[in-house]
């Protein structure tokens, strides 16, 4: 079976795009919006509407198999890639990348997949594609893949990446954007095995003194008993991008950092605690000496709080550097920043004998199509975790991870008409 043709319609994410940069910097909320000016390059306004590029591959029996292109909430900064304008890379997409992907044989995955991660650069991006292209394309490709041999894509994958794939489904981690109680009580009635997310992102929402997250995690783990089913044992992960960096400050071993990390261990008690993106440093060489400092710090003080890294910690190459640095107990594999799906794969794997997890992750401003791809990638490698998306309202993007992963290993174990591999 061989690919026929290639097309690429604009579309929309689940999200948004927002200019970190200038929402660090003070930016003040107007509604949904935010007053003032962007500070990132390519931004227009300090939020925009979230945009994706539908990718249709036509086969030769017929079928049509999709992969969505789409960008991080907060591109362009960090290490990552520019703002993706889907009407600007359409013509990429219908040109050079169909130009060489139309005849080939669709069930090479591995083959194809590379290709596209080593094709000619477009115009805008430097030395490479866009890391939205090689992510979009590859997800449709991964599921030609599996058509043309009859079989998941988490298998197809599997097999590329030489893995044991998950024989259940894996744990998912809900993120609750601004409405941190409703969702997150939301996230304890339905037994969500990793939360909140919290979106704790400027120093308004941690509190002067730190003091706002000490008094939500104490409040999450009270609502947890209170709210959770019998047995309920989650895990929880706030994201607060960076910000306890600009409220402490450097070093990141001293006692009033470990001090206060003590505190946020003891509001979430008796739940297992893991903050992401504690800090945001001036380049991946600095985020990894601040985050290895930070935990060594956080160990020696015998405080069970692990970090997680997410700013600059984009490419395959940054996971490897964070792993190699015991700079991180999780990775966030963050997806569509390394661009095709099988280098998410092989960002997760890299951190087997290891003692850092890994975290595939992504962003609320995906799509639904992403994301079913994404839940294969998880039981492919068995990750840690995997990120319910896309959007911020928490159940549709879980019920689309969770639903997706149950699915699949049915069909796996079970019999699969034609009908259902195809989708």
């Amino acid at each position: 079976m061989k690919i026929e043709s290639i097309r690429a319609i604009p579309g929309v994410s689940g999200f948004f795009f927002d200019d970190q940069r200038a929402i660090k910097a003070g930016a003040e909320t107007d509604g949904f919006s935010y007053h003032g000016n962007p500070v990132t390059p390519g931004f227009e306004r300090i939020r925009e509407a979230g945009e994706s590029l539908m990718v249709e591959v036509k086969l030769t029996d017929g079928t049509v198999v999709t992969g969505d292109c789409c960008a991080v909430q907060y591109s362009g900064v960090g290490g990552r890639d520019p703002l993706f304008r889907a009407s600007e890379y359409r013509p990429t997409v219908e040109g050079p990348v169909a130009d060489a992907l139309v005849g080939r044989d669709a069930a090479t995955f591995a083959d194809n997949a590379t290709i596209i991660e080593t094709l000619a650069p477009d115009s805008n991006n430097g030395d490479r594609l866009h890391t939205a292209i090689r992510y979009g394309v590859s997800q449709a490709l991964l599921a030609a893949a599996a058509r043309a041999r009859q079989t998941t894509r988490f298998d197809v994958l599997a097999t590329v990446l030489g893995t044991d794939p998950a024989t259940e489904p894996i744990p998912v981690f809900g993120q609750s954007g601004d409405a941190r109680r409703v969702n997150a009580e939301k996230m304890l009635i339905k037994g969500v095995p990793v939360l909140p997310h919290g979106l704790f992102n400027s120093l308004e929402t941690v509190g002067a003194d730190g003091q706002r997250l000490v008094s939500y995690l104490n409040w999450l783990s009270e609502r947890t008993a209170e709210l959770g089913p019998d047995g309920y044992a989650p895990r929880f992960h706030v994201d607060v991008y960076g910000t306890l960096g600009d409220l402490f400050g450097d070093p990141y071993d001293r006692a009033a950092v470990t001090d206060y990390f003590r505190d946020l261990a003891e509001a979430a008690a008796p739940y297992p605690l893991q903050i992401e993106g504690p800090m945001d440093a001036a380049g991946r060489s600095a985020q990894i000496h601040a985050m290895a400092e930070l935990r060594d710090g956080l160990a020696d003080a015998g405080v069970p709080v692990d970090i997680v890294a997410d700013e600059w910690c984009n490419t395959f190459d940054d996971v490897r550097a964070f792993v190699d640095a015991g700079a991180a107990d999780v990775v966030q594999v963050k997806t569509p920043d390394l661009g095709g799906i099988q280098r998410s794969g092989a960002a997760v794997t890299y951190c087997e004998g290891t003692d850092t997890r890994a975290y595939l992750g992504g962003t609320c401003n995906e799509t639904v199509t992403s994301a079913r791809a994404c839940a294969h990638v998880a039981l492919a490698t068995d990750a840690a975790q995997v990120l319910a998306k896309p959007g911020m309202g928490f159940d549709e993007g879980f019920m689309v991870v969770t639903n997706e992963m149950r699915r699949a290993l049915a069909r796996q174990h079970g019999a699969v008409s034609t009908t259902e591999q195809q989708t």
